[in-house]
């Protein structure tokens, strides 16, 4: 059950809410339109995540008022994906929010305290994939996880990731984020006893095929257990291992 509606089902039953006002939360308007965006205000009670604003191909402005929308509806913590530099400087005129530059991340409001029940891995096989697992790495935190990351462990220098077989073993889940032959995924996958999820990156010379050779190579995984996401998709990975962590 959704944790927002079991605290406020929890009040009702120890008189500190009414059976009234625990009735109007719930029915409050599902999604607010403001003209250019319709917001969806009940995505957190039915999948136990907030909506999160996708910057690319939004102006400053839409975000801004995006942003005011769902603070306005109670949402505390505000992720936006997909910023570039240019519109969180303009966004920043107007509201406070913590912008990470590598990861193109804007975070509104403070980082919720870890609530899954283990530690999420993101591992990068270069420092050149480190971007997209920046934006895993922080979706994940935003989402209420612990994250421990461990970049340029990849195959080109197995002993780098070997010497971190601690953490991988103790993982929860791991996310794999690597380039060229994407075969970082496969090693990770040979290795842990959790589920792991491949993220194929753009990162590579001209046969990479822009992570497409990255992509097919993780897809075809000989390693148990390890799914893939889309190429450069470092929040969809990070949602995903969120919903797996919080199980």
């Amino acid at each position: 059950m959704n944790s927002d509606i079991k605290l406020l089902l929890e009040k009702v039953r120890d008189g500190k809410t009414s059976i009234d006002e625990a009735l109007l939360e719930i029915k409050k308007e599902p999604f607010e339109d403001i003209g250019y965006a319709k917001i969806d205000l009940h995505r957190k009670v039915r999948q136990g995540a907030a909506e999160v604003i996708y910057g690319a191909g939004k102006s400053a402005e839409q975000i801004i008022g995006i942003v005011k929308a769902m603070q306005k509806s109670g949402q505390n913590t505000i992720l936006i994906t997909r910023l570039d530099e240019n519109k969180a400087e303009c966004i920043s005129k107007e509201v406070e929010f913590d912008y990470r530059k590598e990861a193109k991340i804007g975070i509104v409001g403070k980082m919720p305290e870890a609530s899954g029940r283990g530690t999420i891995v993101v591992a990068t096989g270069g420092t050149s994939d480190i971007p997209v697992a920046e934006e895993a790495a922080l979706t994940a935190e935003v989402l209420g996880n612990k994250v421990v990351r461990l970049y340029d462990v990849g195959v080109s220098g197995l002993h780098r990731l070997l010497s971190h077989m601690d953490e991988i073993m103790s993982a929860s889940v791991i996310v794999a984020v690597a380039g060229m032959e994407g075969a970082l995924a496969s090693v990770i996958g040979g290795l842990a006893d959790c589920p792991v999820i491949a993220v194929p990156t753009s990162v590579g010379y001209g046969a990479s095929f822009n992570g497409l050779s990255a992509l097919l190579s993780m897809l075809n995984s000989c390693a148990s257990g390890v799914s893939v996401v889309n190429i450069d998709n470092g929040f969809g990975a990070g949602y995903q291992a969120s919903m797996i962590n919080h199980v």
